[in-house]
């Protein structure tokens, strides 16, 4: 009888038979491991109000900051894995913590099911910086030694891409962590630091208009970024040459089932196809990049090796 009433379901739905009929009983969270106000969260928040009508129920963005990301991925590792716990991973940051020794989680911890962000490096001063080029900051910073930059964590991605940028450019400097983006860059817009490395998406709205907070120096790509065409690439200036940014993307915790996977992977991937959804990302200042299950496991399983190959000798003492 319940198989009869399944098909029934199935027919009702319009699906093809063998496709899960499954879908959530009740809210969903998302957990976010960065505070409110942040690049993860203000993308999740877009992302969420628009997968609402195809997931089929509210989804519920729970921040769970600290530990440069440790709080929430530890607290997602260990969900409940019935499809009533989404969240939000960082690479690299999520594979840099995860292969450190004693780490509360693993990469296998989490299912991946779809990419939504890939969002490029950029270095930013403050609009009034003396420093009107990135050959200026980095003169500066090997004359002082002592120039203070703000990360977004300690080893977490945006102090990589300080490290990537200081190790190919031969210089020091200090390191300020903060709790995340939106504190580090509130940090030098306050004149607590004198320079930073973050992404597209977090500086655009800070760097337009007639009063702009800050200036965009250089960029983490090999070519140059149609939001910032004027600003050269790191390669240019002869730092570093590859492409380095960050990806936002959707995990579940280990050990879900495949139909609840892949509910969630069709789900997203009709929302983000959606134009009221690229839209909204447009107008923040955010390009999707949908990438489904089997892709974003490629692309964490790469950010795993950087990490290990590249990332961990940046940070050797």
């Amino acid at each position: 009888m319940k198989k009869i009433l399944v098909l029934l379901m199935v027919a009702l739905l319009g699906l093809p038979v063998g496709v899960s009929a499954w879908s959530p009983d009740g809210d969903v969270t998302v957990i976010v491991a960065y505070k409110a106000g942040s690049g993860t969260d203000t993308g999740a928040r877009l992302l969420a109000a628009q997968a609402e009508k195809y997931v089929g129920r509210t989804l519920v963005i729970n921040n769970l900051p600290g530990g440069d990301g440790k709080i929430g991925w530890t607290e997602l590792a260990n969900a409940k894995p019935d499809g009533r716990t989404l969240g939000f991973i960082n690479l690299p940051t999520f594979t840099t913590l995860a292969v450190q020794p004693n780490s509360t989680f693993a990469v296998s911890d989490v299912i991946p099911v779809c990419n939504q962000l890939s969002e490029n490096g950029v270095v930013v001063v403050r609009a009034d910086s003396p420093w009107k080029s990135l050959t200026d900051l980095v003169k500066a910073c090997k004359e002082k030694g002592n120039l203070r930059c703000s990360t977004n964590g300690v080893e977490a991605s945006n102090h990589t891409a300080a490290q990537l940028l200081a190790t190919s450019a031969g210089f020091r400097y200090k390191a300020i962590p903060y709790g995340g983006t939106a504190d580090q860059l509130l940090a030098l817009r306050q004149g607590e630091v004198h320079f930073s490395c973050a992404k597209v998406a977090d500086v655009i709205g800070l760097c337009g208009g007639d009063k702009p907070e800050l200036r965009v120096l250089g960029v983490f790509n090999t070519a140059r970024l149609p939001e910032f065409p004027e600003v050269p690439t790191l390669g240019e200036l002869g730092y570093y040459k590859e492409w380095y940014g960050t990806a936002r993307a959707l995990v579940l915790p280990k050990g879900t089932p495949q139909e609840i996977v892949d509910f969630y992977v069709e789900a997203f991937r009709k929302t983000m196809q959606d134009p009221a959804c690229i839209a909204a990302h447009e107008k923040a200042g955010m390009t999707l990049d949908f990438k489904d299950n089997k892709q974003l496991a490629d692309l964490i399983a790469a950010q795993e090796i950087f990490c290990r190959d590249v990332v961990s000798k940046l940070y050797k003492k």
